[in-house]
């Protein structure tokens, strides 16, 4: 964790961030104050020097806060699995960047290895020696658990995170102050005529689960909620339009990253004390191809009465996400976001260093969710939302059909999801992000947890 501290350990580790002229600290060896005269008349952005066990790591400020949280990975990669602390030596956003940078970049995932304490990193502590409010300290420490939250459940594999264990890890997070979690069983997903959620579930012997987390602190600035949907689909084989093996299935069980990523940003809200109200909607379930699994050209009834074609049933993400949607309009929200892993069109198009957006919610709040997501570096990219795109949702049969045509195929389903809501509403298909093969430097591989730090940072502006 990240904390303030006043004096340096002389047994610890520290990184010195530095400018165009370098500042010590009490109880430094006067080789560090050379070495650090000649880092900053070279062009290297990080170095470091070993004195013993000890390291002393030179980091160059800079204002494009991403190149500190990099440094901050860094810095990680050269420290030993065994230093349990680490100083820095510096002031103002950068310093709190490198810092996020190292917070991040220590996250493992060690459950399955039977020597996990063998490799288990013992950094507990990243101590900043200059004077910082202690909000902001909270505030990357709160996120930053979300963000180690959502990384674990994107991690898990099905073999331990069916539907009902995610609505029983979320469950946990009532123990925050002003928020609330209800889980709806099966029986109230059929009571409600969730048809969407229930067709992918045919195939499973789970039962699914639809979560409503609620953060309402005492007097929130919005008159009306903002509605979080999240794509819960815990493992996706395709059902019966299988997904091949190779390359395609075997890396589903992150195809909740959706429902990983809206859970994770109301919990870091909650825990940061924001005055917004916010609710989050999870419809969660695995997507199989057995028992009496849902096939192509059935004709699905959802929430709202609306009659779906069934052109593919690997276009599950949006059969259960529209029924959320269509259950947000009960709250009256006054912007609803979803989240999801929804398309491989959306990583064709843009690849996996950003997110897919797009929407019918004014240019303005778009805007500031796209400069939240510079200001984190996680960044989205806005696609055209225009309605003749939703020509390619009709059906022939019925009121719509699962899939678009041949092109722009993260567009058509989102104009798909857009007929379920009433309210402002955008867009995030996060399929590129949410889950790496190898290491990207802070983010880490497998699940990154994106969209948490970026929709709590949109929050704080919003």
């Amino acid at each position: 964790m990240i904390k303030q501290g006043k004096s340096y350990s002389k047994d610890g580790h520290i990184a010195f961030i530095v400018g165009n002229e370098f500042k010590t600290v009490e109880g430094i060896p006067t080789i560090v104050e050379e070495q650090a005269k000649k880092f900053i008349a070279s062009d290297d952005k990080t170095d470091y020097i070993k004195l013993g066990e000890q390291f002393i790591f030179f980091v160059k400020e800079n204002d494009d806060l991403e190149k500190m949280r990099v440094a901050g990975y860094e810095t990680r990669t050269k420290l030993s699995k065994e230093a349990k602390e680490l100083f820095i030596s510096g002031k103002g956003v950068s310093a709190l960047a490198l810092a996020e940078g190292l917070a991040l970049s220590n996250y493992q995932f060690l459950k399955y290895f039977k020597d996990a304490d063998k490799k288990r990193y013992q950094l507990e502590n990243i101590t900043l020696l200059d004077a910082f409010e202690a909000k902001d300290i909270s505030r990357i420490n709160n996120t930053t658990k979300a963000v180690y939250w959502s990384r674990d459940m994107v991690n898990e594999p099905l073999s331990y995170l069916t539907a009902p264990q995610l609505a029983k890890e979320i469950k946990a997070f009532e123990s925050v102050e002003n928020l609330t979690v209800k889980v709806l069983d099966k029986k109230k997903i059929e009571e409600l005529k969730m048809g969407g959620l229930l067709a992918v579930n045919l195939g499973s012997i789970d039962e699914p689960t639809f979560t409503i987390v609620e953060y309402k602190p005492k007097n929130p600035k919005n008159k009306k909620p903002i509605v979080l949907v999240g794509k819960g689909v815990v493992y996706d084989t395709g059902g019966m339009s299988l997904k091949p093996t190779a390359g395609s299935m075997d890396s589903m069980k992150s195809d909740m990253g959706g429902a990983a990523c809206m859970a994770g940003a109301i919990y870091a809200a909650a825990m940061n004390k924001l005055d917004l109200h916010l609710i989050a909607l999870i419809p969660a379930t695995d997507n199989r191809p057995g028992g009496n699994a849902y096939v192509p050209g059935d004709v699905i009834t959802m929430y709202d009465g609306t009659t779906v074609e069934v052109l593919n049933t690997d276009a599950e993400g949006r059969m259960i996400l529209a029924d959320a949607l269509a259950y947000s309009n009960e709250l009256d929200p006054e912007l609803v976001i979803d989240a999801a892993t929804l398309t491989g069109a959306a990583v064709a198009a843009i690849g996996q260093k950003a997110s897919c957006v797009m929407g019918n919610a004014n240019q303005e709040t778009i805007d500031a969710l796209v400069k939240s997501g510079n200001n984190v570096h996680e960044r989205l990219a806005q696609m055209p939302f225009w309605d003749d795109y939703a020509e390619e949702v009709k059906s022939a049969i019925a009121d719509l059909k699962n899939l678009g045509g041949k092109y722009a195929g993260s567009i058509t389903a989102g104009k798909f999801l857009e007929h379920f809501v009433k309210s402002p509403y955008i867009h995030l298909d996060i399929a590129g992000p949410a889950y790496l093969d190898s290491v990207d430097n802070y983010k880490g591989k497998g699940g990154t947890g994106v969209g948490v730090r970026l929709l709590n940072n949109f929050f704080e502006n919003y």
